[in-house]
């Protein structure tokens, strides 16, 4: 039931798609402009190496939360530190964190660095499974707080996308260097690198900040989400389009034998490691998504072209079709219309369950008749019950968390609304029963 219901969200998304491209054309600015109006996004900036030359569209001084992106930066610290000496992928976790271990089958099980890279640790993105840190954490009381947990598979066997993978290897980078996972990053790489613009959470130069924004009654409103120490290293750096473009340029034109050692592990397509996916042909990349901000990063270096796209919305799927149409374009290839992301489906049909949702609660003032009251009430409840049971179930985590941090603002009014609409329909039904018992004794 559940996998229907999930192949369901998907379709919607395919049935949202825009019409797909007949030419190869490539025309950046129309495809911005046809994201901005099936998003409402209100800020986009793009970054494109195409041949050595990179050119931006939007601001590129814009500082972005870039979410997953930062994966690639946490990997190559790490593989840093393997190439150096100081750490091996081989090592385990338990060994590297005193204290902190993991059960599969009940028993003990031994979870390496390489496991880590590869996203192969057993760990999967389950909020209700593993928790993210909270607000006063740091990374280690994080590690504490998940560690003695059941894994959902044997390490190094099955392929999973997980943060809790790189918030881990986010406090070995700590427990190695013996600096805080902020300082190392900030004055080894990032400064190696010349990454002046790029920060480690929260940057310094707040008036940069392009404000993060969600999605409600196919608008947006500005949104600020707290960003979390002991979740850091998995997807809250920030930085700018054109110290991506620098980034993306050192991937695709350096002799860095760091990165080639990343880029070396990923032999095939669908390989992860350090923080990057291998796809079709030689292009590698990566999406990040946070409640208020997606991305997406693509680059190839035998055709030696590149797209960044960073947005201050959650969508991602479209941002990531946005990114992968214009790398398409950029390589002469035919580019597909945008894909519509689930929560813009979400807002879609929530704003419309929210309007409903008022019509009915209107009507129910005027209606007497119990049979229509009752049917409309059991319809009503039976969905509202179907969305508080099945949501987390697909989505990994809790109501309470769909709808107050990840969700459009019209699927939390929707919920309000339908829930005032079974509470007006029970008191109008006992306002009738009261009425009819007065009737009769009268």
């Amino acid at each position: 039931m559940v996998r229907k219901i999930f192949a369901s969200l998907i379709m919607l998304t395919v049935l949202f798609r825009s019409p797909v491209t007949a030419d190869n054309d490539l025309n950046i600015d129309s495809l911005v402009s046809e994201f901005r109006a099936q998003t409402k996004c209100s800020e986009v900036s793009v970054v494109v190496y195409d041949h050595g030359e990179l050119s931006y569209y939007g601001d590129n001084k814009g500082l972005y939360q870039i979410g997953s992106m930062t994966k690639s930066f946490t990997g190559l610290a790490v593989q840093k530190l393997i190439n150096g000496g100081s750490l091996s992928g081989s090592d385990k976790v338990s060994d590297l964190i005193p204290g902190f271990n993991a059960y599969y089958g009940s028993c003990e099980a031994d979870i390496t660095i390489d496991d880590l890279l590869m996203q192969r640790s057993g760990y999967t993105n389950s909020e209700t499974d593993y928790p993210s840190a909270s607000e006063d954490m740091t990374l280690e009381e994080w590690a504490h707080s998940i560690s003695g947990r059941e894994l959902k598979t044997r390490p190094g066997e099955v392929y999973s996308y997980s943060n809790v993978n790189y918030n881990l290897l986010g406090l070995i980078i700590e427990k190695t260097t013996g600096m805080t996972y902020r300082e190392y990053m900030e004055e080894t790489l990032l400064n190696e690198l010349e990454l002046d613009s790029t920060s480690v959470g929260m940057p310094e130069d707040n008036g940069r900040i392009v404000e993060g924004t969600r999605p409600g009654f196919r608008t947006v409103f500005k949104y600020e989400v707290p960003v979390r120490e002991g979740s850091i290293p998995a997807g809250y750096f920030y930085s700018d389009t054109e110290d991506i473009g620098k980034w993306m340029k050192s991937w695709i034109e350096g002799e860095d034998p760091d990165m080639a050692s990343v880029t070396d592990m990923l032999k095939e397509e669908g390989d992860y490691y350090g923080g990057w996916e291998r796809f079709k042909g030689d292009t590698i990349g990566h999406s990040g998504g946070t409640p208020n901000y997606s991305s997406r990063i693509v680059f190839s270096r035998s055709g030696e072209t590149g797209v960044c796209v960073l947005t201050n919305l959650n969508v991602a799927s479209t941002t990531d079709s946005l990114c992968n149409n214009i790398f398409a374009g950029l390589n002469g290839e035919v580019h597909n219309g945008l894909i519509c992301d689930v929560w813009t489906v979400f807002d879609i049909i929530f704003t419309a369950v929210s309007v409903f949702g008022v019509m009915v609660f209107i009507l129910v003032l005027f209606l007497k008749k119990k049979g229509v009251l009752i049917g409309t009430g059991a319809a009503i409840a039976v969905l509202l019950a179907l969305i508080l049971i099945l949501l987390p179930v697909i989505f990994g985590a809790g109501i309470k968390d769909i709808s107050l941090i990840w969700a459009p603002w019209s699927f939390l009014a929707g919920l309000i609304i339908l829930t005032a609409d079974v509470a007006a329909i029970c008191i109008k039904l006992l306002t009738v029963k009261v009425n009819e018992g007065r009737a009769k004794t009268g």
